[in-house]
């Protein structure tokens, strides 16, 4: 069921990370295509986060990624999950979802950064013995990916179509 009241939206662009406490607010990253949309909530305190994370690993740019840390899955991920950390969150707690990683523009899969990316995001997840609820990954179709966090429903919008995660 859609929320009735409006929410201050919050946009997270292209390599950037986002956390909030705010009931009022909600956390978008919108036109996610082999980018991955990552949220982690804690639904005990309430607190929501994402990051939109353009390419699998930093070590191809170590400037960039020094200077924008969300840009890359390998250190995107980690640095959310510590914020969350620090703002009080528990590992146990953190529900996980995900979106992204299509092929928009390499329908050949010849690069396969969208395959990559995802790869990247399930190691770290095992390695942080954190599992996924719920995933839209894949495909040749950008994406919307929504947190609400209030309520931590997290929606996705491609195609003219939205649907709960």
């Amino acid at each position: 069921m859609a929320s009735k009241r409006r929410l201050k939206t919050v946009v997270v662009g292209i390599g950037g990370m986002a956390i909030s406490d705010s009931p009022d607010e909600s956390l978008v990253a919108h036109s996610l295509g082999s980018c991955l949309g990552v949220t982690f909530y804690d639904p005990v305190l309430k607190v929501g986060g994402m990051a939109h994370c353009m390419l699998p690993l930093s070590r191809i740019d170590k400037e960039k990624a020094k200077a924008k840390p969300g840009l890359f899955v390998d250190i995107g991920v980690p640095k959310l999950i510590e914020a969350m950390l620090r703002r009080g969150c528990r590992k146990k707690n953190l529900v996980a979802r995900v979106a992204g990683a299509a092929r928009v523009m390499d329908r050949a899969n010849f690069f396969r950064i969208g395959e990559r990316n995802h790869a990247v995001f399930r190691k770290i997840m095992w390695k942080n013995g954190l599992f996924i609820r719920a995933e839209d990954i894949g495909g040749d179709q950008a994406r919307t990916l929504r947190l609400e966090i209030e309520t931590g429903r997290v929606v996705v919008q491609s195609e003219g179509r939205e649907r709960e995660l």
